[in-house]
């Protein structure tokens, strides 16, 4: 039997770059869950690997259909963005573990939905004063860089991700990021591993 683990933690802790990590582990052998957003694709992203880019009229389309697991919406500067996890067909816990990014929200619904014994949280955690830096670099690479967006979600982050709502959601263990990203890796994929064998016994 297969879990969903979930990665999560504030913005510019690493989420990323852990997960593309561990989806190259040949090891982990972890299928990617794919969000849905509306967000504009940034620069170095492609459509279906971070993230599928839609329009409003698609996630309609799933909403009618009843195949919408859990939805978010920011309103950002740059008007409301839409992040959705969409029952399409893909997620098989019968026989595969997948990995996937998201919010604390959408943990709580996706444990809901999937049931508490098979979505595993990753909750990640830096010090706040390198997130901003990591922020700033990161930003500095788009093409238009939209500072007020990275400050919004900054500030966002300290009542999304607060103490209650984190006690709240049921999240026990935190793993660093505050040394190098080699070093977070391998923590958290020492953490899937010890869940993995659990399943298996």
């Amino acid at each position: 039997m297969g879990k969903l683990y979930y990665i999560m933690g504030k913005s510019a802790t690493g989420k990323d770059h852990i997960y593309r990590a561990l989806l190259k582990d040949a090891s982990a052998a972890l299928k990617p869950l794919v969000l849905y957003t509306t967000r504009p694709m940034r620069q170095g992203e492609t459509d279906g690997r971070e993230y599928h880019f839609v329009d409003a009229g698609f996630l309609n389309q799933m909403r009618e259909r009843g195949c919408v697991i859990e939805e978010r919406i920011y309103q950002t500067v740059c008007g409301p963005w839409h992040y959705a996890t969409i029952d399409d067909g893909s997620i098989d816990l019968a026989h595969d573990s997948y990995l996937s990014i998201g919010t604390l929200e959408s943990f709580v619904q996706l444990r809901h939905y999937y049931g508490r014994d098979r979505v595993v949280p990753l909750y990640i955690e830096t010090d706040d004063g390198l997130r901003l830096a990591h922020a700033l670099q990161r930003e500095r690479k788009q093409p238009e860089p939209n500072y007020a967006e990275l400050c919004r979600r900054y500030l966002a982050d300290c009542d999304d991700f607060s103490e209650e709502k984190i006690t709240a959601a049921g999240i026990e263990k935190r793993i660093p990021n505050n040394d190098t990203l080699e070093a977070c890796i391998r923590r958290v994929r020492e953490e899937i591993q010890q869940q993995e064998r659990g399943s298996a016994l």
